[in-house]
């Protein structure tokens, strides 16, 4: 067996190789290997290189397509799975992970690829034909394989400084194994190194989010524009007007607000300033930003920049610029925007949302703010802030089109501060090789503990011009970039809904432990036991009933019975046990349930229709048998879930009678969600999400 650093040595020698062959085709004019480089390149891995005589070698009927590409978005991305024709099969017709798997080459490496591609249909073939045929299984060729290529992306990734060339894409189709792996066609091509873009100060970003003082440019004297609009709501959220000024020249003051004819007239550099103007004022603005270097951060509300054809190219040249600025002592100013709806920021004590207050009221639903909420649209956050204020994120950021901070700016960002625990993202589009980034401060967030929730719209070519024509962003294809951030550790969320559901209960749920895999299921309804059983399944990971031990058994029938029950239930899980059960029994299993060791997670439907539940906000039928009854659920159930470290789900499902108690419940802290295809689907989601990244941690000690 090798030793390190004779595999180091191996891989010096394979990439040195490469690096001739590229400049043996460069010479003659060629961004491509042809069959005799690749002759030479190939056995360099490990590998055979056969393309005429492979069908007379016997090989296995088992074809695989195992490639290195340079993307955009990510930079060098290794993926595997099905070669040959299959390899032309639509991956929409399979589920997740089983045509072909990905990962972004620096956050992998062969074990962890080899653990991916395990998913597919190609490795099941594998593993089926050696089984059959009584050979070991193929691991140890692929994961010689994987590592080979890896070190190869290594050495020529667009993210390496002293890469001499890019290798923008190496594939092997068909491959097949044997005793070595055994490539029958590839396809290499190269180019020079991509320039890039300068890293942002994004410490800055501290000043953006909790300024010591503000300014605003674009604030109209006599009209409720925008600017007016944010200053309001500046004030209304509780930012003294000591610390306000407004740059508008000829006046003294704005409802309050003292005004200063310049920026060149400030007497202080500003932590933040907000660029309310339009949208043909900002070019030269920025540039006597930059000059003036009298702000920290600022925050571009205009919309239109990049985002029309006629724009396109200036707004390339003003974020140019401002990349530019980066390189001068100091760093110059950061960007949010533009297209930006702006910030609320809860310990800031600010509030530059557009948005008046008495639109989009903001009341605190948790304890404590852990979450932070970060999307290219402000209206993504409108909507779902406004269908779920319990989300109650501590900062909320519109990012709009990136002309300077990016998604994995912000991410990583975030990743590093010890008051955020959950990270919800609405993505459009990255930058070039933003994607990277994203996916590396993913990566980190999870290892320093944290649940990234993350929807990626332009799913479809329609998708893909709307967020053109929106954020000016160039959308990825989807499967991409699902493999790659899940791969980085966060929980992708496939829809809107999912989103809500998957940042709500990562939120409410992040200091619950996860001991397994094993759930509990309890309802007074029939349809909705069976249902959360039929919910335990997504993609890659499955939750079991989990089996009730004997104790476990015996207390509940002591229960059912005290309840005059017994006759009516049978002990199981799921435990269906009738419309006759009350607030009361409901919890007392609940409790039975969390108690046994053979159950890591407990769903229960509360049962608000049955007319032994306590759900009405006011009882006419029975006065006081509703939510203000001490024996209701909204009181019974807090005290159990702050005093148990397993995760517990609440399932109301009713109509607007009882969103009452759902909101009783939900501003208790209690994981509730309002029927129960969506709340175990959640939990199960969520409970991969845990699993995976202890599964990180551990890998990364």
């Amino acid at each position: 067996m090798q030793n390190p650093s004779q595999s180091m040595t191996r891989v010096a020698s394979s990439n040195q190789a490469a690096t001739e062959l590229f400049r043996q085709a460069a010479s003659a004019a060629r961004n491509t290997l042809n069959q005799a480089e690749l002759g030479a390149l190939l056995p360099g891995l490990g590998m055979a290189f056969t393309p005429t005589a492979a069908s007379a070698q016997g090989l296995p009927a088992i074809e695989l397509r195992i490639s290195l590409n340079s993307t955009r978005e990510f930079g060098m991305v290794i993926s595997a799975g099905m070669g040959g024709l299959d390899a032309e099969l639509d991956e929409g017709n399979f589920k997740r992970d089983r045509a072909s798997v990905y990962a972004a080459a620096e956050l992998t490496d062969a074990e962890d690829f080899l653990g991916l591609f395990k998913r597919t249909l190609a490795y099941q073939r594998l593993a089926g034909l050696a089984k059959r045929d009584g050979l070991p299984l193929p691991d140890a060729q692929l994961k010689t394989c994987f590592g080979q290529l890896l070190a190869l992306a290594e050495g020529f990734s667009p993210g390496n400084p002293e890469a001499p060339f890019v290798l923008r894409r190496l594939e092997l189709n068909p491959a097949c194994l044997s005793d070595r792996l055994t490539i029958q066609a590839a396809q290499c091509e190269f180019g020079a190194p991509p320039a890039g873009r300068l890293p942002r100060p994004i410490h800055k970003i501290d000043k953006l989010i909790h300024p010591a003082s503000i300014g605003i440019i674009g604030v109209s004297s006599s009209n409720m524009n925008f600017g007016r609009i944010i200053l309001r709501n500046l004030m209304g959220s509780g930012y003294s007007k000591e610390r306000l000024c407004i740059i508008r020249a000829g006046e003294t003051e704005i409802d309050g607000v003292k005004c200063v004819e310049s920026l060149k007239a400030l007497d202080h550099k500003l932590d933040l300033l907000i660029v309310a103007v339009a949208a043909s004022a900002v070019y030269e603005l920025v540039d006597e930003i930059i000059e003036t270097d009298a702000v920290e951060s600022v925050m571009l509300i205009p919309g239109s920049l990049g985002e029309t054809k006629a724009s396109r190219e200036p707004a390339a040249a003003l974020a140019g610029r401002i990349n530019a600025a980066h390189g001068k002592p100091g760093g110059g100013p950061v960007f949010l925007g533009a297209n930006c709806l702006g910030v609320v920021s809860h310990p800031g004590s600010y509030d530059s949302w557009f948005i008046p207050l008495e639109r989009l009221p903001k009341p605190q639903k948790k304890p404590e703010r852990n979450s932070v909420m970060l999307s290219q649209s402000g209206a993504f956050m409108i909507t779902r802030l406004s269908q779920n204020p319990w989300l109650d994120p501590r900062y909320m950021l519109a990012i709009g089109n990136q002309t300077d901070l990016t998604h994995g700016d912000m991410l990583g960002y975030f990743a590093e501060r010890p008051d955020i625990e959950t990270i919800g993202i609405y993505v459009e589009g990255f930058k070039d090789l933003d994607g990277l980034d994203f996916a590396r401060a993913v990566r980190k967030a999870v290892l320093n503990g944290k649940q990234v929730v993350v929807y990626k719209s332009g799913k479809t070519a329609p998708g893909m011009g709307g967020v053109m024509g929106h954020t000016a962003s160039i959308a990825g294809g989807p499967i991409l970039f699902d493999s790659v951030v899940r791969q980085a550790g966060a929980i992708v969320a496939e829809d809107f809904n999912s989103f809500d559901d998957l940042f709500y209960i990562a939120g409410v749920l992040h200091k619950k432990k996860i001991g397994g895999n094993r759930l509990g299921a309890i309802s007074g309804a029939g349809f909705e036991a069976v249902g959360m059983a039929d919910f335990i399944e997504s993609d890659n990971f499955a939750m079991k009933m989990g089996a009730l031990a004997p104790a476990t058994v015996k207390q509940l029938e002591e229960i059912l019975l005290a309840k005059k029950l017994n006759a009516l239930v049978e002990v199981r899980n799921p435990i269906d046990i009738n419309p006759g059960a009350d607030d009361e029994a409901h919890l007392q299993i609940v409790e039975a349930f969390l108690q046994d060791d053979e159950i890591d997670a407990v769903v229960v439907g509360l049962d608000p229709t049955a007319p032994s539940v306590r759900a009405l906000e006011t009882s006419k039928l029975r006065p006081g048998f509703d939510l203000t009854d001490p024996k209701s659920t909204v009181h019974l159930m807090p005290p159990i879930v702050d005093r148990c470290d397993k995760p517990i789900v609440g399932v109301i499902d009713g109509g607007t009678l009882y969103d009452a108690m759902a909101a009783k419940l939900m501003d208790q802290g209690v994981c509730v969600f309002r029927n129960c295809a969506r709340g175990t689907k959640a939990l199960v989601r969520y409970f991969e999400a845990r699993l995976n990244a202890e599964s990180l941690i551990k890998r990364n000690r």
